[in-house]
């Protein structure tokens, strides 16, 4: 393409893909616009990204203040996912999306925000510019990442059964794996530690409860699929 004329930068803001487990489901955090373009519909936290600032610092300022989430304290593991840059993904303008993909538990939005929900990945509502695309790009790197990573640990307590991570596994996957199978592929991995500690479960057996080694994001030894 041949430039003529003034040289106009694109804007640049900043998104956050924000996951969590619900009910068993794969959630995604979302808010309410309260202003055009899109008002009234619902979207990824995101905004301007300033002069001055990296883009992890406007993603935390910019969550913190449109959704009540603490990206630093809330979110157990964060990525910078992607840059998304079609240049009519904006009505207003060329605008570039450095977009980041955090994933924590039972996260709540300060001061129970009434515009501010997770809603089930598998059930959106309409939403805002390409936030659609957006989710669908993070939710398959997200189940690439429990292939090749520990990442799982970002959605389960300190201490879990193997039942409860088997569940999150399934509940990201979007599909059903063979509880003997996955059981020995993934103790094999070295990951995780027994504890001496069991869970109650009403009328089920006691259930050992483990930990994951590092509770940072570590690579794998060998492919998890």
């Amino acid at each position: 393409m041949q430039y003529t004329g003034e040289y106009k930068p694109p804007i640049l803001t900043v998104d956050a893909v924000i996951f969590q487990l619900i009910g068993g489901e794969l959630n995604v955090l979302l808010i309410e616009r309260p202003d055009e373009p899109f008002k009234g519909s619902w979207a990824l936290p995101g905004g301007y990204s300033s002069e001055g600032e990296t883009t992890l610092n406007s993603l935390e300022r910019i969550v913190q203040q449109k959704a009540g989430v603490d990206v630093e304290n809330d979110l157990r593991y964060i990525e910078q996912l992607y840059t998304f840059d079609t240049v009519a993904r904006d009505p207003r303008g060329h605008a570039v999306s450095v977009t980041y993909m955090g994933c924590g538990q039972e996260i709540v939005p300060e001061g129970g925000r009434a515009h501010t929900a997770f809603f089930p990945v598998g059930n959106l509502p309409s939403l805002a510019y390409d936030h659609a695309n957006i989710i669908a790009y993070a939710h398959e790197r997200l189940q690439s990442k429990l292939t090749y990573t520990n990442s799982i640990y970002a959605f389960l307590p300190a201490k879990f059964t193997l039942t409860e991570l088997q569940d999150a596994y399934e509940a990201i996957l979007m599909r059903e794996l063979d509880k003997r199978n996955f059981r020995k592929k993934f103790l094999s991995l070295g990951l995780i530690t027994e504890t001496a500690e069991m869970r109650k479960g009403g009328a089920h057996r006691p259930a050992k409860l483990y930990k994951f080694n590092s509770p940072t994001l570590e690579s794998l030894s060998r492919s998890f699929d």
